[in-house]
């Protein structure tokens, strides 16, 4: 006998891309998760392959492999696809010591994070629709 299936933890039209210890800190992943929540897949890969930030890049590579998960796995619309969700967690944090005057030291934390996207499908909406969201 083999272990019963494992329950998918996101809906049937949902795909998710995980990244475990990013070395940023979770603030600053954060700052960058926040340009493509809730945006369509393509509109958020332009705004990450045009930002300057430089985890924006390791975002930008998770979010495509959640569109290709999308694609490849659930078999969902790549052209339909918005960003559903970014989750930002903190993972764990190495702590180094700097050597300071008169024998003493400082500890220096060196953050890492964790990253979930999920990309969702969803129908069509009217065009007129979209352009009073753009506007609120």
């Amino acid at each position: 006998m083999s272990k019963p299936k494992y329950p998918r933890s996101v809906a049937e039209t949902e795909a998710q891309a995980v990244v475990s210890n990013m070395r940023v800190s979770p603030r600053k992943l954060n700052l960058v998760a926040g340009l493509i929540r809730n945006q369509p897949a393509s509109k958020a890969v332009a705004t990450l392959a045009f930002s300057k930030r430089r985890i924006a890049q390791e975002v930008k590579k998770a979010l495509e492999s959640a569109v290709a998960n999308a694609e490849n796995n659930h078999q969902l619309d790549v052209d339909r696809l918005v960003v559903a969700r970014v989750e930002v967690g903190r993972a764990v944090v190495m702590r180094r010591f700097h050597a300071r005057g008169r024998g003493r030291s400082a500890r220096i934390e060196k953050w890492l994070s964790n990253l979930k996207i999920v990309v969702a499908e969803v129908a069509e909406a009217a065009p007129d629709a979209t352009a009073a969201e753009q506007k609120a």
